[in-house]
Order: structure tokens, then sequence, then C-alpha cells
């Protein structure tokens, strides 16, 4: 897969490919509106990847503290993007 529209293609399949990323399948539950699903691949994560996938799905929450807490961990800043574009851009960058 190497595009956003195949990505978002595959949020009509009910799993996710098995070959993604956790932080690939993190972004595919958030496509799919299950922020839980979302939130539990990469919770347990520390690596900068997944903290910046955190960072995202707290972002998508509301919970603006922890959010930047996790975009702090992930060498990152908050966007200001809407949450649909920095899905993408999220997407993009980890396919």
């Amino acid at each position: 897969m190497k595009s956003l529209a195949e990505f978002q293609e595959s949020l009509n399949l009910s799993q996710p490919d098995d070959r993604f990323s956790a932080q690939l399948k993190s972004l595919w539950y958030d496509g799919k509106g299950d922020w839980h699903q979302a939130h539990a691949q990469v919770d347990h994560l520390t690596d900068q990847a997944s903290a910046w996938v955190h960072a995202y799905v707290h972002r998508k929450e509301g919970d603006i503290g922890n959010a930047d807490y996790w975009y702090r961990r992930a060498g990152q800043t908050r966007p200001k993007v809407s949450l649909e574009e920095e899905w993408g851009q999220l997407v993009l960058e980890f396919l």
C-alpha cells in the first residue's frame, strides 16, 4: 500500500492489514471511528513514532494537555491543521 487513497479504501475491510505497523493500525481504527482500539494500538508503546500517533489520538479525544505531552515525547509540536489533515499526514508518514 502506497497511497492515502489505498489506505482509505482499506477502511472498507473488517480488519486492518496484518502487515500494518502499530501506528498504521491505530490510524486505521481511528479512520473506522473506533477511538478505543486506536488508542490501544499505541498506548503501551514508547517509541517516538507511536508517541506521535498517541498524541494525535488524544488530540482527537479533546484531551489537549495529554496530547501535548505525547507530542513532546514524539519530538513534535501540536499542528495547527485540522484533525482530518493531521490524520492524512500521519498515514502518509507511516505508509
